[in-house]
Parts: C-alpha cells; sequence; structure tokens
C-alpha cells in the first residue's frame, strides 16, 4: 500500500482543523471575549481565497478592557515581582509548549497568510520558541550597576519593567514578530497587549493561551485583535500604555510617533520598511552560491521581508553573467500549494497585496526596466493569491521599484562600475536596514561595510545571523533594535537611586 501523500495529509489536516472552528474570539484578562459591539471580521486563507475563522473585529472598548487588565497584573505586581529565575521557569515551559504545538501552529499560519508550510515548520515556530527561550534564560543573567562615588555614598543604577507594553505586529512574519515583542517585554516583567495583523491573527491568539498553560499569570498577556485604524489606533492612543513596539510599514511608523505625540509620549519603537541593497563585486570568485543566495533571500516568504535584498547591486562586468544564472534559478522558485512541503513559494497574503505587486511591475516595465524572469500572476484558477519570482534588469535607482519598498517577489538588478558608485547607490535610499557585500578582499568587505548606513551588514552570506545579535534600521527604518540583550533596553527603565552613608 503507498504511503498517503504529504500535501494530502496537510490539506486533511486543514480541513479538520476548519471544520472543528478556529477560535478567533480576543484573549484578554485569562478568558475569551467576543467584541463589545459583537463586531466580527472574516478570516480569509490567501491560499485558495476561503473563509477560515471569524475572528473578534476589537475596537476601543476592547482595547481598553485589555489594557485595564493588563495595568491591574502590573500594578498587582503578579508577574513583575517575580525573581528573574521565576519569570525564566515560565518562559521556558511557555517556549516548550510552542514547541509541542509545532504542528498546529505551523498550519494555522500557513493558512493564515499564505507561506508554504515548510517554512512555518522548520523557521516560523522553532525561531519563535528559541526567542521565547532565549529572552528567559537571559533574564537572570542581567547586572545591576552600582556607580563610583566616595565614601559617603552608595548609588545604585536598576533596571525596572516599563510597565504596559502595547505590542502591533505585522502579517509577514505573525508568530515570530509577536516573540520579538513578547521575549524581552514578559522577561523584564512587563504586561503586554498584543495587536496581531487583521491579515493573521491566528497564531497569536493560540499563542496567549499556550503561555497561560504555561504559568503566565492571567492579564500578563492580552490579544486583542482588530483593524490599525480601530484597535491598532485605540491602543497606540492609550494613556495607561507606557510603550508602543510597532512593526510594520514606514507610513504606519509615522503615525505611531503622532499617537504618542497626542497622548502620553509613550515610547514609541519602530521597526520598519527597508529596500536593502546586496552588492555583488567581480573580485568574488563563487557566482554561483552568491546567485543562489541573492535568489533564495529575495525570493524567500514570497518577497514579504523587511530586510529582503530587493535592490542587486552587481560590478559591470559580471552583470550578464549573473543575470542569467538567475534567469536559471528563477524556475526553481515558482509559486505552488503553500500545503505541499515541496512548495517553496507560497501565496501572497490577500488580493491587495497581490495588486500592490503587480502595479510595481507594470511600473517596472512603464519605466524601461527589461523584466527577465516572471512578471505574472499565477494559478489564478485556485482562487489564490500567487505571482512569479519576477526578476528586472537594467534597472536604475531612480525607478520605482528601486526607491519603494514591494513587499513581493521582484528583484530589481542595478548594475555599477566602481566601489564608490556600490556604495552611493545604496546608500541612495530613504532607508537603512540590510545590506550584503560579497567579496574576497578582507580590506574591501570592512571598507564598505563601515561606509553603508544600515543596521546590519552581511558580508558574503545574507540574512544568517540569529537571535544573539540585534535586528533594525536607520533613516526611514526606523529606532530602537528587536533581538539580542538590547532589546531590553526598550522595555525597562533606568533607576537612579543615591543613598547618603553617614559616618558612624
Amino acid at each position: 500500500m503507498n504511503a498517503p501523500n504529504p500535501r494530502d495529509l496537510w490539506h486533511a489536516r486543514a480541513a479538520d482543523r476548519i471544520a472543528a472552528g478556529i477560535d478567533g474570539r480576543m484573549l484578554v484578562n485569562g478568558q475569551r471575549f467576543n467584541a463589545t459591539d459583537g463586531d466580527l471580521f472574516d478570516c480569509i486563507s490567501p491560499i485558495d481565497g476561503k473563509v477560515i475563522a471569524r475572528v473578534a473585529r476589537g475596537k476601543q472598548a476592547d482595547v481598553n478592557r485589555a489594557v485595564e487588565a493588563a495595568r491591574a497584573a502590573f500594578n498587582d505586581r503578579r508577574w513583575a515581582s517575580r525573581s528573574p529565575a521565576a519569570r525564566k521557569k515560565v518562559m521556558l515551559a511557555f517556549a516548550e509548549r510552542m514547541r509541542a504545538a509545532r504542528d498546529e501552529l505551523a498550519l494555522l499560519e500557513t493558512l493564515d497568510m499564505g507561506k508554504p508550510i515548510r517554512n512555518s515548520l522548520s523557521t516560523d515556530v522553532p525561531a519563535a520558541a528559541r526567542c521565547i527561550q532565549w529572552f528567559g534564560e537571559a533574564v537572570d543573567k542581567i547586572y545591576d550597576e552600582i556607580a563610583p562615588t566616595g565614601h559617603d555614598a552608595l548609588a545604585l543604577v536598576t533596571r525596572e519593567p516599563v510597565g504596559v507594553v502595547g505590542a502591533i505586529v505585522p502579517w509577514n512574519y505573525p508568530m515570530l514578530m509577536a516573540s520579538w515583542k513578547l521575549g524581552p517585554a514578559l522577561a523584564a516583567g512587563n504586561s503586554v497587549v498584543l495587536k496581531p495583523s487583521e491579515k493573521s491573527p491566528l497564531t497569536a491568539l493560540r499563542l496567549a493561551e499556550l503561555a497561560l498553560e504555561a504559568g503566565l499569570p492571567e492579564g500578563v498577556f492580552n490579544v486583542v485583535p482588530g483593524y490599525g485604524h480601530e484597535a491598532g489606533e485605540a491602543l497606540a492612543l492609550h494613556m495607561d500604555v507606557d510603550a508602543i513596539g510597532f512593526t510594520g510599514s514606514t507610513r504606519t511608523g509615522r503615525r505611531m510617533l503622532d499617537y504618542a505625540s497626542r497622548s502620553n509620549l509613550k515610547r514609541v519603537y519602530n521597526e520598519l520598511g527597508g529596500k536593502s541593497a546586496n552588492i555583488v563585486f567581480a573580485d568574488f570568485d563563487d557566482l554561483d552560491r552568491a546567485a543562489a543566495t541573492a535568489a533564495g533571500s529575495m525570493f524567500y516568504n514570497q518577497g514579504e521581508s523587511c530586510n529582503a535584498p530587493s535592490r542587486l547591486l552587481v560590478e559591470e562586468g559580471i552583470a550578464d553573467a549573473f543575470v542569467a544564472k538567475l534567469k536559471a534559478l528563477a524556475p526553481q522558485y515558482a509559486p505552488a500549494d503553500p500545503l505541499d512541503p515541496k512548495t517553496v513559494l507560497g501565496a501572497l497574503v490577500d488580493e491587495g497585496q497581490t495588486r500592490t505587486v503587480m502595479g510595481y511591475i507594470e511600473a517596472g516595465l512603464a519605466e524601461g526596466a527589461a523584466c527577465v524572469a516572471g512578471g505574472c500572476r499565477a494559478l489564478e484558477h485556485t482562487g489564490g493569491q500567487y505571482v512569479e519570482p519576477t526578476v528586472f534588469d537594467h534597472v536604475r535607482n531612480s525607478m520605482k521599484i528601486a526607491r519603494e519598498e514591494i513587499f513581493g517577489p521582484v528583484l530589481s538588478v542595478i548594475r555599477f562600475k566602481t566601489e564608490a558608485e556600490a556604495v552611493a547607490l545604496a546608500n541612495a535610499s530613504d532607508y537603512g536596514l540590510h545590506a550584503g557585500v560579497w567579496t574576497r578582499h578582507i580590506d574591501r568587505a570592512v571598507r564598505v561595510s563601515r561606509a553603508l548606513h544600515v543596521g546590519t551588514v552581511h558580508v558574503n552570506q545574507y540574512d544568517e545571523d540569529d537571535i544573539t545579535v540585534p535586528f533594525g534600521g536607520v533613516k526611514q527604518s526606523g529606532n530602537g533594535r528587536d533581538k539580542s540583550l538590547h532589546a531590553f533596553d526598550k522595555y525597562t527603565e533606568l533607576k537612579t537611586t543615591w543613598m547618603r552613608i553617614d559616618a558612624a
């Protein structure tokens, strides 16, 4: 008897999960609730355009309820007063429950936003659990300070949790982006209200349940799904929220700063868009690896990544050969069924994003770029949202496809002649998130890395970094850093205590 087809197994699991009903109610103070006004919105899978759940549409009243619960939990110190070692124990249990629920979480993530199930299983769930574990492990290893004083004083510099944190996360990596906020915020002793994107709310709700099961007290982690202009705005304007951790578009990031100025001057940490330059010099002697990495890192997650290396700067002498390699690689990333474990490029998140991506492709053609691969929608008969991996050659840095964040599988090749020109082109962007440098000359690698005005530089690789280093950017790519010990800076306050010591 033949073994079941893995694709069929995942489709069967999906059908069973949807038929059983996916709970879309918000989670506040340890309990599931409908929206105060009973309003709902449809959660539509981009795999086939079908409704997979109906989700509570949180608004001002619901955000108020969640913030009140979070404030009560913080004020009575049910979590914040626990020792770092005690918080660590709960965080590690939370991470283990995430790992135990790997298949369930991965399925929800793929159904919700269209990424391949292989990526949800191998990357999103393990990386999110690792993040929660890492910050749990770190919190009892961070020491406060004693400042140098004379013999008649003792000066302490201590870190304290900031209070109530509003976390607003995007739809491209729903679970992972949530964990980047939750890990340091919870480990430091804060209470959190999480507002997931209305396009991908399902794993956030399940994470809150798993946290409760792991021993996190009620009210410490609350989830209010809803639309940005309703729930997101209400959270960012709330007078009893002490800090906002936001990941999303630069346009919305500006609003977050405005909301803070109009309310209580809460801290705002924005992780925003990018238009990352990936620079390949002719002295790099493994063009096959460079091309494979350029394509793989661009088309991963359907190009829906803020740090995607969407501007590929290639030295003129190798450009024709390099573009030929990219063209040959493109069919490997043909979009296919996200529930098939063999698929490497899934569905875009919704019809609106598909229209946006196709609009950029049309703009590239209109401005004279040469489309050497892709450029069309795919699998339209499925009812899903699929676009071919697209490569443009002879792109100018002034073109729309080189200036604006596309958030789709569209790669722009820009040719350069000198190192100085490459650096100038790379830095000629409103964004400053990531960059890549491919060279065999150590002097050039260091020189160019220092000259690039970005938050992270990848040398002879792209996106191989991990939780131990900070993630964030400069210019209109935002402020503050996720990941690493530096993330604690966002969710803690420094307090000075200066004590006079009298002589005996």
